[in-house]
């Protein structure tokens, strides 16, 4: 039977894992009777930590809000997910803080786990290689993320100050319906108020950060994943191309995904497979189109160029080139 020390670090863990815990569920989860609980909250009331009793139906106990607790309890497992997330968030350039932050959020981590398990953890870490690339980008301000998602939570206008790729500085009052991690980099996507449009910022490009009086009405449809897709898939560049490609919409986006190629999909006719092969329209916006033609072969299915002209001279060449290649002995 467990100490009644190890009970009262156990109700100490069940209640830093978040949220307000009844009395009856805790009593269940240590094995005790609810007076017992109050006993142990007691204990932990003495020790200065700040255990909130709440009252009503749904009532019990939880921690102050903000409070951070002294000791560090994680199991092998939590202890091995902590440190690869932030392994792997530094590696995908995923982190909201700088690397420096990382870095010494992981060495605290391993200075209050038991020896073993930080041996056997630096020892995965020192054999974990990466496939991909290191994150090119900068993380985002921490202040800057913590404060866009609060608008976003509380639909509260904010105002950033934004430096665009071509270094152009702009205020600008944003009514922001989500944050998007997505290839290396974080992004808001929103309602700029001045043009009335929607639009899409990167985070790292944003010095500040301020939250407005008022609220807005969140709109329905896509979710902020989608129109985050959609923003890079219809953003200004020089090219506009238009192509119908014979398959299905997982083939095409296999080659083509959300992010580079609006897709126009057809609804099924009454009987008819959805998976079935059709002619769909698919566009596009680029700035080069040196790297379509080698997209479009990979395919390996029919495809039509509507427009530019352009792109059927690049195909054409792009076919002659790999024909020679196969007669060369």
């Amino acid at each position: 039977m467990p100490r009644p020390t190890a009970r009262v670090l156990t109700l100490l863990e069940l209640l830093q894992s978040g949220g307000t815990r009844t009395v009856a569920e805790l009593a269940d989860r240590l094995g005790v009777e609810g007076r017992t609980v109050r006993r142990y909250v007691g204990q932990l009331t003495d020790l200065d930590v700040p255990v909130e009793s709440v009252r009503g139906r749904y009532g019990g106990y939880r921690l102050a809000p903000g409070y951070r607790l002294p000791p560090l309890m994680l199991s092998d497992d939590e202890a091995l997910a902590v440190l690869l997330g932030l392994a792997a968030g530094r590696r995908a350039g995923l982190t909201a803080t700088g690397l420096t932050a990382s870095e010494t959020a992981s060495a605290k981590i391993r200075r209050v786990l038991p020896k073993r398990i930080a041996h056997r953890l630096d020892t995965l870490l020192e054999a974990l290689a990466f496939t991909d690339r290191p994150g090119a980008t900068g993380p985002p301000d921490a202040e800057v993320l913590l404060t866009v998602a609060d608008a976003v939570h509380h639909c509260r206008p904010v105002s950033i100050r934004y430096t665009d790729r071509g270094g152009q500085h702009s205020e600008r009052t944003l009514h922001a319906y989500g944050i998007v991690a997505h290839a290396d980099r974080w992004y808001v996507t929103g309602k700029d108020v001045r043009i009335g449009e929607e639009r899409t910022f990167r985070l790292d490009r944003i010095a500040d950060a301020r939250t407005l009086p008022g609220t807005f009405e969140a709109p329905v449809g896509p979710g902020p994943a989608q129109r985050v897709l959609s923003a890079f898939a219809t953003a200004g560049y020089r090219h506009e191309v238009t192509l119908r490609i014979h398959g299905t919409a997982r083939q095409i986006r296999a080659r083509l995904p959300a992010s580079v190629a609006s897709l126009e999909e057809y609804a099924p006719v009454a009987g008819e497979d959805p998976e079935a092969e059709r002619w769909l329209r698919v566009e596009l916006r680029a700035e080069q189109l040196d790297w379509l033609p080698p997209v479009l072969a990979s395919l390996g299915r029919p495809f039509v160029i509507e427009r530019p002209d352009e792109l059927r001279g690049l195909v054409t060449a792009f076919a002659e080139r790999l024909t020679s290649y196969a007669r060369q002995v």
